[in-house]
């Protein structure tokens, strides 16, 4: 279960005298750390015993459960995840060009996609749909799931009452164009990430190709520009966001106190554009690096990430996608801290220490009605819930 480090034998021992027992002393206290962590590792995996946050395996196979049900549906390369308000998670593939609906009771149920890549299926049935390379989905208090359609360029409305797949916002054409005016006759080139404000009165839609996000007013179906002028460039702190640039913003969320993150896979950086319309970043160096488990947001590097969350406490969960963690940035101390993973690329973990899990490319966070944060576990092909430690607070 855990390595165990041995001395080199290649190294040569001290020469004489007195080095030889501070060495030994070294070699000792290595040794002994490494047993502790083992012991930690191991004891953390008994049945009943959790040491702290651990890490849940909630949809997923193993290797036995593919060999007993092959007949089941699997998730391939899964990306963006939500709730519906009966609780029942809506699961968006990259890859696997479906949409999925998971509960406890019936397990995962392809619900839109027939698999393949294209752009097809407006106005018909969800099981008839064609999506392409789908990265995000947002649900509305009725139910309906908002899709981010990614390589269609547009966001697509799925009405499960209706058992109807249609257009809401994008013509499916690349480009730029409509920063105001009808969502349906915008242009967009490269849709990857829808969220609802806390309010669900506007749609953030994420134009990472232009270098913009903007805002649909749910009850006009209007666009609104929220942030980035279209060109690429790191944003001046304090800068009106609309007049700003953007280096590629892959996703966005607000809180609510009227703030909207935005985050920056290739800037390695969170944005935060406040209630005046003034952009500042918060967390990340600009510089792609791994950090320590906690610190000063300025100066903690981030890595690629991909995905984020806000809490109703105003707090932000990043998927720090190429670090293989997740991360929580507090407004409040302006600090950022490790949630899980360990940092190393992998899937072993699930049931020990969450900050000791491995995870694989990580794309979706996202939290339920209860306050629960689930991981997106893209390359492991899982859906991972955090449970916490009675002992600490909510994630």
């Amino acid at each position: 279960m855990c390595p165990t480090r041995l001395p080199n034998p290649s190294t040569k021992s001290p020469s004489a005298g007195d080095q030889g027992a501070p060495c030994r002393n070294t070699l000792a206290l290595k040794l002994l750390s490494t047993l502790v962590y083992c012991l930690a590792v191991s004891w953390s995996f008994r049945p009943g015993v959790v040491l702290g946050d651990h890490l849940e395996l909630v949809v997923g196979v193993s290797e036995d459960q593919e060999i007993q049900e092959p007949h089941k549906p699997k998730l391939h390369a899964p990306f963006g995840i939500d709730f519906n308000r009966q609780g029942h998670m809506y699961i968006v593939e990259l890859e696997g060009g479906r949409v999925h609906r998971w509960t406890k009771r019936e397990g995962l149920v392809t619900v839109a996609g027939n698999g393949e890549k294209g752009d097809a299926g407006d106005g018909g049935p969800p099981s008839q749909a064609v999506f392409h390379s789908m990265h995000a989905v947002a649900i509305d208090p009725f139910g309906m799931l908002y899709i981010a359609d990614t390589l269609n360029h547009r966001v697509r409305r799925l009405d499960p009452a209706r058992n109807l797949v249609e257009p809401f916002a994008g013509t499916g054409a690349k480009g730029r164009s409509g920063d105001e005016g009808p969502a349906l006759s915008a242009v967009f080139e490269g849709v990857y990430c829808v969220s609802f404000t806390p309010d669900y009165r506007s749609l953030l839609i994420t134009d990472l190709e232009n270098r913009r996000i903007c805002s649909v007013d749910m009850s006009t179906g209007r666009l609104q520009l929220v942030a980035g002028n279209g060109t690429k460039g790191v944003p001046k702190d304090g800068a009106m966001a609309r007049e700003s640039p953007l280096v590629d913003p892959r996703a966005a969320a607000a809180d609510r106190f009227g703030n909207v993150y935005i985050l920056e896979r290739g800037g390695h950086a969170l944005r935060k554009v406040d209630p005046q319309g003034r952009i500042r970043t918060v967390a990340g160096t600009g510089t792609p690096g791994i950090g320590e488990e906690e610190g000063p947001a300025a100066t903690m590097p981030l890595r690629g990430p991909k995905h984020l969350c806000v809490d109703v406490n105003g707090r932000v969960f990043v998927a720090d996608t190429d670090n293989h963690q997740i991360r929580r940035y507090d407004p409040e101390t302006g600090r950022l801290s490790l949630v899980a993973g360990s940092g190393k690329r992998g899937a072993e973990g699930v049931g020990g220490p969450a900050k000791l899990a491995e995870l694989h490319f990580p794309h979706g966070v996202c939290q339920d009605a209860d306050g629960d944060l689930f991981i997106v576990d893209t390359g492991n092909n899982r859906i991972l819930r955090l449970v916490r430690d009675s002992r600490s607070d909510r994630p």
